[in-house]
C-alpha cells in the first residue's frame, strides 16, 4: 500500500477550517460574462495550495470523526466520479478534488477547498443526474474560484487561524450540529465573536452559478440541470411551511436567479439524447435504503413501486438492497441474479450478488461471482473491498490483504479502507504488517503519535523479513523526524493539538 509523502504528512496535520455552503440570489450578467475564462481571481494567491488544502482536510476530518460521512464504498465511488468529472473541466484539474455523500437528510451541500459534500437528503431530491451535477459543479466553481480564501482574507481583524478555527466551528454547526454546536465551537475559538453564518456575497453566488454552468455543459450534462433543481426546490418547498430546506431558508431561490441561469444555459451546449447512467440511479435507491430510519417499511415502499409490468432496475436493486439490509439474503439472490444475467456490466449488481450469496450460505457461488467480477472489472474499488470483506469472513484473509494492498498500491484507500486491510493482516497472522496499517490509518486521522506507536509495535513484532524491518523503521524516522520539526516551529506544542 503506498504512504503519503512528507509533504502529505504537513497537510494532515494542519487544523484550520473554513466556510460553508450557501445558496444566495444572483445579480443581472452581461453577456459578455458568459465567455469569460475561468481564472478565480487574486484570491488564488493569497492563500497557498496547500494552506487551502490543509483548511478542507481539517473540515474532513472533523466530519468523519462525528460518522457525518456515509462510508459505503459504492457510493463513494460514485460522487467521487461525478465529481472529478466536472473539476476536469477546470483549470485547476481533479486531482485534488473530494466529493462525499454526507448522512444528513437535509437538502444541502458545501464546499471547503479541496472537499465538496453532499447531503444524501440533496441527491434523493433530484429528479435526474444533470440536476445532481449541477449543485456539484457550483459547488467546484466555488474552490475553483476561490471564494473560501476571499472570505477569510475578509476576516481583517482576525488572523488566519483564528478566523479559519471560527469558521470551521461554524461549518460543524451548518453541517449538523445545529445552534448549540455552532455557539459552542464559537466559544472554543478563543470566545472570537461572529456572525451566525458565512455566507458568500451575491456576487460570488453569481460566479459559481456561471462558471459552474459552464463545467457542467462542458462535462457532457445537460446546463439546464442547474436551473431545473432551483426550480424543482421552489415548487417543491416554496409554499410548504416546516418543509423549506435549510437553503431556501437562509437564501431563497429568486425567480430572477433561475431566470438568470436559463438564460445562460440557453448560450451553452446541450447534449442531444442525454440520458442518465445507471450508477445515478443505482445509488440514489441505494442510499434510500441505507439511510431509510428504523421503522420504515422499506420493502413496502419497493412492492408498491415493482407493482407494475415494466419494473425499473433501480427499483429491483433497491429492493434487493433492502432484502440484504432486512437479513433475507436468499431472497435478494432471487431477484440479483436474472439482472445480473441481464446488465453483465453493471458493477453494482456483481457486487451486491456476491454478498448475498455469501450471507445466506452459498460460500462457492458467491466467492465465484466476485472472482468473475474482479476479472472482467480489475480494481474497481468497491468490487474489490466487497470481495475482500467476504474473503475474510470465509476465513481467507491473506488473499484479501494481498487484493486490498494491490488496490492502494493504485488508490488512496478511505481510513476505513485502511482498518480493512489491517483487520485481513491481522487475521492473516501477519502482525507487523497489521500494526502498519493502523499507523497509516491514525496518520490519516492527523494523529501522529499513535502512529509512530503504531510503527514502535510493528518492529517488535514476530517474524518480520528484513524489507519489512526496514520499511518500518524507515517510516518511524520519518514520523519522528516531522514532529521533531513541529515541536520546534510551534513552541513546544504538540502536532496532534495537545
Amino acid at each position: 500500500m503506498s504512504r503519503p509523502s512528507h509533504t502529505l504528512l504537513q497537510k494532515l496535520v494542519v487544523l484550520i477550517g473554513t466556510a460553508a455552503f450557501a445558496v444566495g440570489t444572483t445579480v443581472a450578467f452581461a453577456q459578455s460574462e458568459m465567455d469569460l475564462p475561468d481564472i478565480g481571481g487574486p484570491a488564488g494567491t493569497i492563500l497557498s495550495k496547500d494552506d487551502e488544502f490543509a483548511y478542507g482536510l481539517m473540515v474532513e476530518r472533523e466530519m468523519r470523526a462525528e460518522n457525518q460521512i456515509i462510508e459505503d464504498p459504492e457510493s463513494e465511488e460514485y460522487i467521487q466520479s461525478l465529481g472529478t468529472r466536472l473539476a476536469a473541466q477546470s483549470q485547476m484539474g481533479a486531482a485534488n478534488f473530494h466529493y462525499y455523500v454526507v448522512d444528513d437528510p437535509e437538502v444541502n451541500a458545501f464546499s471547503v477547498p479541496y472537499f465538496i459534500f453532499c447531503n444524501y437528503g440533496l441527491i434523493l431530491a433530484t429528479d435526474s443526474e444533470s440536476q445532481l451535477a449541477g449543485v456539484l459543479a457550483h459547488e467546484t466553481a466555488h474552490d475553483t474560484q476561490h471564494h473560501i480564501a476571499r472570505e477569510i482574507q475578509a476576516q481583517t481583524r482576525l488572523t488566519l487561524t483564528a478566523a479559519a478555527a471560527m469558521v470551521a466551528a461554524i461549518l460543524i454547526g451548518v453541517a449538523g450540529g445545529g445552534a448549540p454546536a455552532i455557539e459552542g465551537g464559537i466559544a472554543a475559538a478563543q470566545g472570537l465573536a461572529a456572525q451566525e453564518d458565512i455566507n458568500f456575497s451575491r456576487g460570488e453566488e453569481e460566479e459559481a452559478d456561471r462558471i459552474g454552468m459552464q463545467y457542467l455543459a462542458s462535462a457532457g450534462f445537460d446546463p439546464e440541470g442547474m436551473p431545473d433543481f432551483f426550480e424543482t426546490m421552489q415548487q417543491r418547498y416554496g409554499y410548504e411551511e416546516g418543509l423549506i430546506p435549510k437553503f431556501l431558508l437562509d437564501h431563497p431561490v429568486t425567480s430572477d436567479r433561475i431566470a438568470d441561469a436559463r438564460a445562460r444555459a440557453a448560450h451553452l451546449q446541450r447534449p442531444a439524447n442525454l440520458v442518465d447512467s445507471v450508477s445515478y440511479a443505482l445509488i440514489r435507491e441505494r442510499l434510500r435504503v441505507l439511510t431509510a430510519p428504523e421503522g420504515y417499511d422499506i420493502l413496502g415502499y419497493y412492492r408498491k413501486r415493482l407493482d407494475t409490468r415494466t419494473p425499473a432496475l433501480a427499483d429491483q436493486y433497491g429492493e434487493a438492497i433492502a432484502l440484504l439490509k432486512a437479513e433475507r439474503p436468499e431472497d435478494a439472490v432471487e431477484v440479483l441474479e436474472p439482472l445480473v444475467a441481464k446488465y453483465q456490466s453493471v458493477t453494482q449488481l456483481r457486487s451486491a450478488l456476491g454478498q448475498a450469496q455469501i450471507a445466506a450460505g452459498r460460500i462457492q457461488d458467491g466467492l465465484a461471482t466476485f472472482a468473475e467480477a474482479e476479472t472482467l472489472f480489475p480494481r474497481s474499488v468497491p468490487l474489490t473491498v466487497r470481495y475482500s470483506e467476504a474473503l475474510i469472513k470465509v476465513g481467507r484473509p491473506k488473499q484479501a490483504q494481498l487484493l486490498l494492498d494491490d488496490l492502494f498500491d493504485n488508490f488512496d484507500p478511505t481510513p476505513s479502507q485502511i482498518q480493512l486491510i489491517a483487520q485481513a493482516a491481522s487475521a492473516a497472522g501477519d502482525k507487523g504488517d497489521a500494526y502498519d496499517y493502523m499507523g497509516e490509518y491514525y496518520i490519516s486521522n492527523g494523529n501522529l503519535s499513535l502512529a509512530s506507536h503504531e510503527l514502535e509495535l510493528a518492529l517488535t513484532a514476530p517474524g518480520l523479513t528484513n524489507v519489512q524491518r526496514e520499511r518500518f523503521q524507515a517510516r518511524l524516522a520519518e514520523l519522528r523526524d516531522f514532529m521533531t520539526q513541529e515541536r520546534r516551529e510551534n513552541h513546544g506544542r504538540d502536532p496532534n493539538g495537545g
